[in-house]
């Protein structure tokens, strides 16, 4: 074995030889794109570039290679790209043509420009990897905002809270909480009033209701009682209140200072007060 691994390796020597001799070694890319110095050489190792961008993109496209091949894949594919631009960059500083602007976009088999993340592209079968795919997918639309007009439509008296007590649920309830309110107010006075008395403290006079109407109570005091129909709560007016006819009559004297104020003048309006004094009107 060792035997043939040496005539392996002589002939291979032999071999490499005779390229050196006959110049017709491959030459290698240059690691860094500023060393090229020669502008058909720089569009030369753009163009091998691109040639093993396209070889990956068409591995990559088989699903089948798992996850970890996929991603080193498309981590090699950004790579070329980088390097790419680099190449394009040294050609036109040695007065080549703009291939970062006038170049064609990246797309894929589909036909749309290629995706990315701040730079970084994703190829193929690498667009459905785990954490991936989330980033192609588009935020739903928010829901358009209504208009003020729409808001109101749904306001009624419902809103507001005036139809609360239609049930017929809460004012029984109500009334019933108001009942033991007021027995217990009435329940804690009584035991103060008997602490009181207990300790020899004077009893405190009681305050007189100014709201409590007597049945003698004449029209003049109390002014009028209004009685609604049968079953209905009675309203006592405790102020005079003005009658129809005189409300009309104050309403003609307002009517005829607002024309006087308008169409007669300060002169004429003076003469007509000392006109009023002199008869005593």
């Amino acid at each position: 074995m060792a035997r043939n691994a040496e005539k392996a390796m002589t002939a291979l020597a032999r071999f490499r030889q005779a390229q050196l001799e006959e110049g017709k070694v491959k030459e290698r890319r240059p690691f860094l794109a500023s060393e090229c110095n020669e502008l058909p050489k720089a569009e030369k190792w753009r163009r091998q570039i691109i040639g093993e961008i396209s070889k990956k993109v068409a591995q990559i496209q088989n699903a089948g290679l798992g996850e970890f091949r996929i991603r080193d894949l498309n981590d090699e594919i950004n790579k070329l790209l980088r390097e790419k631009g680099h190449w394009e960059f040294r050609i036109k500083e040695l007065g080549g043509p703009d291939y970062a602007r006038i170049g064609p976009k990246m797309l894929d088999h589909e036909g749309k420009e290629v995706p990315g993340n701040r730079g970084y592209k994703y190829f193929g079968a690498a667009k459905d990897l785990p954490g991936v795919r989330e980033l192609f997918e588009k935020e739903p639309l928010p829901p358009p905002r209504k208009t003020r007009a729409e808001l109101m439509k749904a306001i009624d008296a419902e809103y507001y809270g005036y139809r609360d007590e239609d049930d017929g649920i809460l004012e029984p309830l109500e009334q019933e909480h108001e009942r033991k309110v007021i027995a217990e107010a009435v329940e804690k006075w009584k035991m103060e009033r008997e602490a009181r008395l207990a300790r020899g403290e004077e009893e405190e006079e009681e305050e007189v209701n100014i709201y409590a109407v007597n049945d003698d109570e004449s029209d003049e005091e109390g002014g009028r009682e209004k009685e609604g129909e049968e079953g209905q709560q009675k309203f006592i007016a405790h102020v005079p209140v003005p009658s129809q006819q005189e409300i009309e009559e104050a309403l003609v004297r307002r009517k005829k200072m607002e024309l006087l104020q308008k169409y007669a003048s300060e002169t004429l309006m003076a003469q007509s007060e000392e006109a009023k004094t002199l008869l005593g009107l």
